[in-house]
C-alpha cells in the first residue's frame, strides 16, 4: 500500500521522534511505500530512514523552493512547481493518508485532504496519529463541528484518530482489505 504521511520537517524531541520511528518501521516491515514530502530533515528524515531501513520504498514529492533539501536516495522523487501541485501529487500517489505531528504546513495539508474527502473528491482512509496528545485540541474542535452541524457526514467517516502507530496501520490495512 502507498501511504502518504504528512508531518513536520522540524527537528523534534524524543516524545515525537521515537513513536514516528516505530511507525515507520511498521510501514517498512509491512512492505508499504512511504509517500511523503521528500525532505531529508527533521521528522520527515526520521520516518524516511525508518521505512527504508525496514524494507519499505520511498516516494518523495518535494517542491521547487525546497528541492535542495530533498532526499537523494529515495526510490522516486518528484519536484512539484508549488505547494498546491505537491499536495495534489501526494494524494494522487497514495492509497491512504496519515497525518502526524507538524506545524502550519501539516495542518494545511490535513485540512485540504479532509475537505476533499468531505466533498467526495477522494475516498482514501485518513488517520490522524495523535502522538503524545498533540491533536487533542483539534479532535475536540472536530467534534464540536460535528455536534453543531458543520460536517455533512459523521466525523468517523472523515478521519480516524489513532493514539499509536500500530492502531493507525491496523485501521489502514483493514480499510484496504489487507487484514
Amino acid at each position: 500500500m502507498n501511504i502518504c504521511v504528512f508531518l513536520s520537517a522540524a527537528d523534534l524531541d524524543d516524545r515525537y521522534t521515537v513513536p514516528a520511528r516505530e511507525f515507520a518501521e511498521l510501514l517498512g516491515r509491512g512492505g508499504h511505500t512511504l509517500v511523503w514530502g521528500g525532505s531529508e530533515s527533521g521528522l520527515m528524515k526520521v520516518v524516511a530512514d525508518g521505512v527504508q531501513e525496514s524494507g519499505g520504498r520511498l516516494v518523495g514529492v518535494s517542491v521547487d523552493f525546497l528541492a535542495a533539501k530533498a532526499r537523494t536516495n529515495a526510490d522516486e522523487m518528484v519536484i512539484a512547481k508549488d505547494l498546491a501541485e505537491r499536495k495534489a501529487l501526494l494524494l494522487e500517489k497514495s492509497d491512504a493518508i496519515v497525518i502526524m505531528v507538524g506545524g502550519t504546513g501539516t495542518l494545511d495539508e490535513a485540512t485540504e485532504i479532509l475537505e476533499l474527502k468531505k466533498h467526495g473528491k477522494h475516498t482514501k482512509p485518513v488517520v490522524l496519529l495523535n502522538t503524545a496528545g498533540f491533536y487533542d485540541g483539534l479532535h475536540e474542535q472536530f467534534r464540536r463541528m460535528e455536534d453543531e452541524g458543520f460536517l455533512p457526514l459523521p466525523l468517523t467517516e472523515l478521519v480516524f484518530f489513532a493514539e499509536e502507530g500500530v492502531g493507525a496501520l491496523a485501521y489502514l490495512e483493514e480499510s484496504a482489505g489487507l487484514r
